[in-house]
C-alpha cells in the first residue's frame, strides 16, 4: 500500500499498538485519525505525532461502545478528508479470572468493547471505504488469544474468537471490491491492557478488582518472557498489509500451539469417524 495522503482511522490510537501503527504509518505519509476515550493520552499522542512531522492529525474523543458516537465520527471525518483508506479496530479490554467467578457486568464490558467495538467500526466506515473505489484495508487486533484460548481470560477469549471470525468473512466478502482484510493475533505485547479498568464506566460495574489479565492456559508453557513492543509489532502491521495477509502473526512461537490446537481438532474428527 502506497501511504503518502492516505486517511486511516485507528481506534485505541493514544498508545499501544494503535499509538505505534499511527506513528509508522504517518511516517510514510498517511494522515491518521486518533480515536480513544482518553482525552489527555489523545493529546499527547497527538502531539508526539505532529512532532515527527505529520502535518494532518486529526484527534477524536469516542467510545467504540456508542454506536451512535461512531457514526458521527465518520462523518466528521468524511467532512474533514473525503475519503477513508484504512480502519484499525484497535480499541480493547480484557479482565482476567475464571469464568464461574466473572460477573455480567464483566462479560457486557469486554463484548461491548472487544466485539461491538469492531463491529460498530466496520458499520460506521465500511460505507466509506466501499465509495472509493480504490481499495483499502480493514485490520482488527485480536489476539492469539482469539486462536488459542486461555484459561483465566474467558470473556476475552469469546470477543477475540469472535473478531477473528468477523475478519475472515469479510475477507471473502470484500476480495471482489479489492479492499483487504487482515487480523492482528499477538501473544504477549508491552501495553497498558492490564489496566483496562481506568475505562471502565460506571455502566460495567466501575473499576474493580481481578486477576492478573495475562492468566495462562494450563496447558501452555509459561510465557512471561515472550513480550514483543509496540514498535514491533507495528512493523508486523505494516507488513501483513503490503502483503494482504489475512492473519498476522508477530510471535513466531505461536505456530506450536496453533498446530497443537488443530491437530486435537483433528484427532477428535477422526476419531468420531
Amino acid at each position: 500500500m502506497e501511504y503518502p495522503g492516505r486517511v486511516v482511522v485507528i481506534t485505541g490510537g493514544a498508545s499501544g499498538i494503535g499509538l505505534a501503527t499511527a506513528k509508522a504509518m504517518a511516517a510514510r505519509g498517511a494522515i491518521p485519525v486518533l480515536v480513544d476515550r482518553e482525552r489527555e493520552a489523545l493529546d499527547r499522542a497527538t502531539e508526539a505525532l505532529r512532532a515527527q512531522g505529520a502535518t494532518q492529525v486529526m484527534p477524536a474523543v469516542c467510545d467504540v461502545t456508542d454506536f451512535d458516537a461512531m457514526q458521527a465520527l465518520a462523518r466528521d471525518v468524511m467532512t474533514r478528508f473525503g475519503r477513508v483508506d484504512v480502519l484499525f479496530n484497535n480499541a480493547g479490554v480484557a479482565v482476567g479470572g475464571p469464568i464461574a467467578e466473572m460477573r455480567h457486568s464483566d462479560w457486557r464490558w469486554i463484548i461491548d468493547v472487544d466485539l461491538w467495538g469492531p463491529v460498530h467500526g466496520v458499520e460506521a466506515f465500511l460505507p466509506h471505504l466501499l465509495a472509493n473505489g480504490s481499495g483499502g484495508h480493514l485490520l482488527f487486533t485480536a489476539s492469539f488469544a482469539g486462536l488459542v484460548p486461555n484459561v483465566g481470560l474467558g470473556p476475552y477469549c469469546v470477543a477475540k474468537y469472535g473478531v477473528v471470525a468477523l475478519a475472515e468473512v469479510l475477507q471473502k466478502e470484500l476480495r471482489s471490491a479489492g479492499i483487504g482484510v487482515s487480523v492482528l493475533c499477538p501473544m504477549r505485547v508491552a501495553t497498558n491492557i492490564g489496566h483496562s479498568d481506568r475505562n471502565r464506566d460506571d455502566r460495567y460495574g466501575g473499576a474493580v478488582d481481578s486477576p492478573a489479565v495475562a492468566a495462562q492456559d494450563d496447558d501452555n508453557p509459561d510465557l512471561a518472557g515472550r513480550v514483543l513492543d509496540v514498535e514491533s509489532v507495528a512493523a508486523a502491521v505494516l507488513d501483513g498489509i503490503e502483503r494482504n495477509l489475512l492473519y498476522i502473526l508477530p510471535h513466531r512461537e505461536s505456530r506450536a500451539f496453533i498446530e497443537r490446537r488443530f491437530n486435537r481438532i483433528l484427532r477428535d474428527l477422526d476419531a468420531a469417524l
